[in-house]
């Protein structure tokens, strides 16, 4: 055991705990070192907030990879540890002619984290979240039992692990429904758009159900007329037919790599502010095509840019950043534009804001995405008065039924989490029947009381 500090992706709300590399097998015997303040595993680390941290507590590593991957390509699955990560498995399945069925912005994402998060990608409004397509999984509960899980097999703990963020055991493996390819580019076309009001039209047209994959970056630096300037992107996994001669050799070559890493050094406070993002907004608005259909890209420039720059969240400097993620049901376009002009008007600098629309939700109780829009934001995490814009912001998404989501979270309360899923206590009643004794325990569960009975 080593004695760490960790935090999330965001590098803010830092804790100390007991962190722990341990192969499945041995898992009972180490929980048995867990004391009063619990026991969680942790993947890479890429949940912004302090999702995967444990104050005083043992934190896990499990220990895992995709070299043990059995692929099913009759059933178009793959069993997996958990502790394998969406770029170890990416670098397996691409070269066989397999695609996960979801994928975030960054492929640095372990299979187990996936499950906890239910994370959601681009293809929401087409495939749903990741939860949807696991066929089973194993869980490694607090006694040292194992569970076997799925839609038939114990169910309740099935969904209520997906989108539980750890709090109900250890996800050991899982089997996962897989997307057959022919090649390892992306068909995709490219618009700017000029106004939000325009963007979230076009983007409700009928048009993003034609393609698997949507998603907007919005300019919130731009004010009046520009308000929400976006350049929006819709692709499909590429055809063989569509790719240019020279790619048809070798239709499914996979190997993405990192361009640049940022220095363990503190940039100079300030390098990230309204003026130097407005500047880079308005370079990225006016490279981008005005119209540009089929173009052909490489799967790593289309879903993971930013892995291309490592450790990239330095920009940022000692403050780190918060993400701010909601989602406001379809119907509230108003409240959404509302929302734009709020975080534009706060002159915080959003150096990302991504927009994309969400498909019917799945069965777990506390899975973030419902039909509606979604709303990415990052902020640094010093901002001045950044603590009442996000209250603000909690305020304006729940009067309009909608929420925020877990592994994003960095500052909310426990009270907005409850207004925003109404099916907590159902959770709660899973977990408990699952861990009695509490010993799944994280910082965000404490802060947001999610295991707390009101």
């Amino acid at each position: 055991m080593t004695r760490t500090t960790l935090t999330g992706w965001g590098r803010t709300n830092p804790s100390v705990a007991e962190l722990v590399d341990v192969f499945r097998a041995e898992l009972p015997d180490v929980l048995k070192e867990a004391g009063p303040r619990g026991a969680l595993v942790r993947g890479l680390g890429r949940s912004y907030g302090d999702a995967a941290q444990n104050a005083g507590g043992l934190v896990l590593r499990l220990m895992g990879s995709a070299t043990d991957a059995v692929l099913d390509r009759e059933r178009a699955q793959v069993t997996v540890s958990a502790g394998a990560s969406l770029d170890e498995l990416l670098r397996y399945l691409v070269p066989r002619g397999f695609f996960v069925p979801v994928t975030p912005g960054t492929r640095f994402v372990t299979i187990g984290g996936a499950i906890a998060s239910d994370i959601h990608g681009k293809n929401h409004h087409v495939d749903g979240s990741f939860g949807n397509h696991v066929v089973r999984m194993s869980l490694q509960l607090a006694d040292g039992s194992v569970a076997e899980l799925s839609r038939t097999q114990d169910p309740e703990l099935f969904w209520a692990t997906i989108g539980g963020m750890g709090l109900t055991g250890v996800v050991l493996d899982a089997t996962v429904q897989l997307l057959p390819v022919e090649t390892s580019r992306m068909a995709v076309d490219t618009y700017r758009i000029a106004d939000l009001d325009r963007l979230m039209a076009v983007m409700d047209d009928g048009e993003d159900e034609a393609h698997r994959y949507s998603v907007a970056w919005i300019d919130l630096a731009a004010k009046g007329a520009q308000l929400g300037r976006s350049v929006l992107t819709r692709g499909d996994h590429a055809r063989f037919d569509e790719l240019p001669a020279k790619l048809q050799t070798d239709p499914l070559a996979y190997g993405p790599s990192q361009l640049v890493s940022v220095p363990p050094v503190i940039p100079r406070p300030g390098l990230l502010n309204h003026a130097t993002v407005a500047a880079f907004n308005e370079l990225w608005f006016r490279k981008a095509p005005k119209r540009k259909l089929g173009g052909i890209e490489s799967i790593s420039s289309f879903f993971h840019p930013l892995d291309m720059v490592g450790q990239w969240t330095r920009f940022y400097g000692r403050s780190g950043l918060v993400q701010y993620q909601l989602m406001v049901p379809f119907g509230q376009e108003e409240a959404m534009r509302r929302i734009v002009e709020r975080v534009a008007a706060s002159g915080t600098a959003s150096f990302l804001a991504v927009l994309k629309r969400f498909g019917a939700g799945n069965e777990a109780p506390l899975s973030f995405p419902q039909p509606g829009w979604t709303l990415a934001l990052d902020m640094p995490g010093g901002a001045p008065g950044l603590g009442s814009l996000l209250h603000a912001l909690d305020e304006m998404v729940l009067e309009v039924g909608g929420r925020n989501y877990f592994a994003k979270d960095a500052h909310t309360s426990p009270e907005t989490i409850r207004r925003g899923y109404p099916r907590l206590a159902e959770w709660q009643a899973v977990r408990r029947r699952a861990d009695p004794h509490g010993v799944w325990q994280s910082d965000l569960g404490r802060r947001l009381r999610l295991a707390a009975e009101d």
